[in-house]
């Protein structure tokens, strides 16, 4: 039994959205709300939401990664950079050319 009332806000482009996708299916922009919101999601959307679930976690791996990579290649730079020799020259321009940490 439909007795509790849900207010929402969106754009005035998704409201508009909306009402072409109630139109559409011939229902109120209640109905298709519902519709939408309690069938179980097709097969290939639950491939693409499986999908974006591992490309999320990827490319967190891959800053990690990246990160963790930049940190051994700065703390290399650093060591040859406090070692007598002819590294020491190539290492201490690279480290005073480092870029800034953006801030967050």
């Amino acid at each position: 039994m439909k007795t509790e009332r849900i207010s929402i806000l969106g754009s005035p482009e998704f409201k508009a959205y909306l009402a072409r996708e109630a139109e559409r299916e011939g229902v109120s922009m209640s109905e298709l709300v519902r519709r939408r919101c309690e069938r179980a999601p097709t097969e290939d959307e639950a491939m693409l939401m499986s999908m974006a679930q591992e490309l999320r976690q990827s490319v967190a791996l891959a800053r990690r990664t990246l990160e963790e990579g930049l940190l051994a290649l700065r703390q290399t730079l650093v060591d040859l950079a406090n070692t007598p020799g002819e590294h020491q020259a190539h290492a201490k321009p690279m480290l005073q050319d480092e870029p800034q940490e953006k801030a967050a």
